[in-house]
């Protein structure tokens, strides 16, 4: 049973949501974003909530509900306030900038990475070493944080590289004579 499922999501003032059969479509502030809910699961729009209910107890439907609800949450979320990860830079000469719609690194190769930033996906450096992206899409702007990251990931003995915000580093000791 979803604990996650049961509850309805409610829908803020200043986003209209539409219930269209299995298309739920949200607009806000930010922007407007929309998501086809699996077949196995019904949504209904009442009483300013989006709520989410299996169709029957098969285990995949189970499975889809608690997802679902999830999704339409991130929807409501990404359309009033957005999403933003936070990445960090560590190592000497490590250091972005953006330049236009392309995110410069300089991660100790023997050239600079140009990534081109994707459509609806807003990437700050306020520092060198500091880059933050944020957008309306939740799944997006992972995804562009973990493109970035996997340039040159963080590693065990220095942490030089590039890690998110907050993230732990476990760090090994190095070889004794």
């Amino acid at each position: 049973m979803s604990r996650v499922g049961k509850k309805p999501v409610p829908v803020p003032s200043g986003v209209t949501a539409t219930v269209d059969g299995q298309m739920v479509k949200m607009k806000g502030s930010k922007g407007e974003l929309s998501f086809l809910v699996p077949e196995e699961v019904s949504v209904v729009l009442e009483n300013g909530a989006v709520s989410v209910t299996p169709r029957d107890q098969s285990k995949i439907a189970r499975a889809k509900w608690g997802l679902s609800r999830a999704q339409v949450a991130n929807l409501v979320q990404g359309v009033s306030n957005g999403f933003e990860k936070r990445l960090e830079i560590n190592g000497v000469g490590y250091k972005a900038a953006v330049a236009g719609k392309v995110l410069k690194l300089s991660l100790g190769y023997s050239h600079d990475i140009d990534y081109e930033i994707p459509a609806g996906i807003t990437i700050v450096t306020p520092k060198p070493t500091e880059v933050v992206v944020s957008g309306i899409d939740k799944q997006k702007v992972g995804q562009t944080a973990a493109e970035i990251r996997e340039y040159r990931g963080p590693e065990p003995y220095k942490g030089k590289g590039v890690k998110y915000a907050g993230e732990f580093i476990f760090r090994k000791e190095g070889k004794k004579k």
